[in-house]
């Protein structure tokens, strides 16, 4: 039997099978403390900032030499405010990237 999909919520992965039976489990019987990464430290919050920033860079220079324009991926499955989004959120800025944060 096959794994038709994967389903996360908040403590908990649910396999579905292709016959439809959903077997829940819980995620604090799957990880161990050393699978969990410690995070980020202070530090290394400002590079990424500036790789975000550096991203904007890239895609910028890719789209002045005509090679991505406004959609990404083959089909299209991300755009451009998409992207914008993801970056602000990692803290860069798509209008003003700056290079020289760490």
């Amino acid at each position: 039997m096959a794994i038709e999909n994967i389903i996360f919520e908040p403590g908990y992965m649910t396999l579905v099978m292709e016959n439809g039976r959903r077997t829940r489990y819980t995620v604090a019987d799957i990880l161990r403390a050393l699978d969990i990464p410690i995070g980020l430290t202070y530090e290394q919050v400002g590079a990424v900032t500036t790789l975000a920033n550096l991203l904007v860079v890239l895609i910028r220079t890719l789209q002045a030499k005509d090679i991505v324009d406004e959609d990404f991926l083959e089909k299209g499955e991300f755009d451009i405010s998409m992207l914008i989004k993801s970056i602000e959120d990692m803290g860069g800025s798509y209008t003003d990237p700056d290079l020289n944060v760490t």
